[in-house]
Formats: structure tokens, sequence, C-alpha cells
């Protein structure tokens, strides 16, 4: 009789202790800020590895049909992080978004001004007369002019190219391009037979900046601030994994996406690794230097406080 009982309380206690309910993991959602490239290595290596499952997230990676949309849908907490660029982020809080930067991917600028060798372009001086297409309207054109000003540039045509960078440079309807990135357009350049050259950003004047931030809106970091630190978390171990395990960083990238072009991405991530962002921690004298600059030459119409707009975390 005793050993029935303890057989059915023993019962009563597993059927009790299973039916317990398991915390699920926190749904969190990401746009990236174009298609998936070894840009975004380190979310498909944190995917890969389980580190967002380790933080109690589950996260899905969406792509955007332009590269705005990101920036928009994370400021109206239609989805809960964005990929976007320290400049629109800046341009982003000069309209009043309700946006907050909560990490970063890559800490220095891709962006360059791109142009062919022997094409007598060696120093910025010669662009003076030149024809120099820009990627992204609104920004890279701005870009452009406060280049020239910079450096004493003081004729040129500018034409906007959108996405056709290389055939717009072969075909020599364009001397150089500014938006262009030095991990990608140099690779696919070289792929066509053509040795690239280029202007880097901050070594002529534009002052450095993190070319890939993660974005949120203040609402969602309020609802789902440890889910958000969460993830920088797991991006952050994500990227310490890929510095000291590249070749098997760049296999779990590949796994997740296996349609991705192999040789291209290979090369372009060779170039990429050491940009990516070294820690999560935010200089906002560095910001709000580059949010004065884009004041100073008209990026921004209002001055942006970055205080206001990057989220510092606490440890």
């Amino acid at each position: 009789m005793k050993n029935g009982l303890k057989t059915m309380i023993a019962g009563i206690l597993f059927v009790f202790l299973f039916a317990l309910p398991v915390h699920a993991a926190q749904k969190v959602t990401i746009m990236l800020d174009w298609y998936p490239n070894i840009d975004h290595l380190p979310l498909y290596v944190a995917q890969e590895e389980g580190y967002f499952t380790d933080e109690g997230i589950d996260i899905k990676i969406l792509s955007p049909s332009a590269t705005t949309d990101a920036l928009k849908l994370a400021a109206s907490n239609n989805v809960d992080l964005a990929i976007s660029y320290a400049p629109q982020a800046i341009m982003g809080a000069s309209e009043g978004l309700n946006i907050r930067v909560a990490g970063r991917l890559v800490e220095h600028p891709l962006s360059v001004l791109l142009f062919l060798e022997g094409k007598g372009i060696e120093k910025p001086a010669d662009l003076e007369g030149k024809v120099i297409g820009y990627t992204v309207p609104g920004m890279m054109d701005i870009l452009t002019d406060a280049f020239t000003q910079i450096n004493g540039i003081k004729k040129y045509t500018p034409i906007n190219v959108g996405f056709a960078i290389v055939q717009s440079l072969v075909s020599g309807r364009v001397d150089a391009i500014m938006g262009p990135y030095k991990n990608y357009e140099t690779v696919a350049l070289e792929e066509k037979g053509y040795h690239a050259g280029y202007f880097e950003l901050g070594q002529w004047g534009i002052p450095d900046y993190d070319e890939l931030v993660f974005i949120t809106g203040e609402e969602t970091l309020k609802k789902k601030g440890a889910a958000i630190k969460g993830f920088i978390d797991a991006v952050d171990r994500a990227i310490g994994e890929t510095r000291k395990n590249p070749e098997v960083a760049l296999k779990r990238y590949f796994k997740a996406l296996p349609e991705a072009p192999r040789e291209m991405e290979t090369k372009a991530f060779r170039i990429t690794l050491p940009l990516y962002a070294h820690n999560q921690k935010h200089d906002l004298k560095r910001w709000q230097r580059f949010a004065d600059f884009s004041y100073q030459y008209g990026l921004i119409e209002r001055p942006v406080d970055t205080a206001g707009l990057v989220h510092l975390w606490s440890d």
C-alpha cells in the first residue's frame, strides 16, 4: 500500500513538474539595410551558433525593398530593429523620428569615392571638371558636395547612378562615384578585369562614422529593452568569435545562406573582417562631430544632439 502511494505521488509530481509553463523565447524582428551579404555575417554566425537562443530571443531576419525602409519601420515600431547607417540615423533624428541607436555592426565607413585606375585620377584635385556619380540621393550627393568643397574642387557634374555602379564606371558614363562599398564594388570590378582606385572619405576631410548600426524605435526600446540588449550582446559575441575563427565563421555564413556567391563573398569578407565593430561602446564625441559636420554641409536641416540619439547601455 505504501509503495503504491509513493508511486502515485511520484507520478503526480512528474506530471506537475512537466506541466509547468516554459518561458518561450522573446521574438525579435530585424530588417537588414539591403539583401543579405557579408556585412551581416555576424548575425548569421550568432544565429547558427545559438547565441540568440542563449540570450532567450528568437530572431527573424527580414530584407527590405529599399534601403530606407528599415529605418522608417524601426521608427514606427513595426520592426524591433533595423540595420541602417550612421548618417541616415542622424538625418532621421534631425527629421524628428523617434529612433535610438542600440549598437554597432561595422565601425568605419565602407563607402568611398570610387574610380578606375589608369584614368588620370590620383588625388581629389584631379576630379576638377569631371562627372561624379552618386548612389543614394539625399545623402551621397550631399557628401559629394561636401567632399568637393573640402578638397577645393570648384566644378564637377553630379549624376545619380543608383546602384548601376560598375556599369557606369566601365562604360565611361562617369569618372568617379560617391557611395560604393570598398568591400564589394572593388571586388566586382576586379572580377571584370578592372583595377579600382578610391578615396577613403575619412582621409579627405569627412569625419569618421559607423557605417552600419542597429536602430530601434523608442517605444520598442521601452517594451523590449532586455531583448534588444540580448541581441546586441549576441552579435558582439559573434563578432569576437569571427575574429578568432574567421574560416569557421565564413562556413556558418554560407550554411545559413547557401545561395550566396562564394568567391565574391569570400573576397569581400577579407576586406570587411577588420571593420566589424570591436566593441559596443559608443563614442558620443565622434557621433556629435559627424552630426555637426552634417549640419554644416547641409546633410541635415536641424542640428542634432546625439546624446539623445545614441543609447548607452549600463553594464
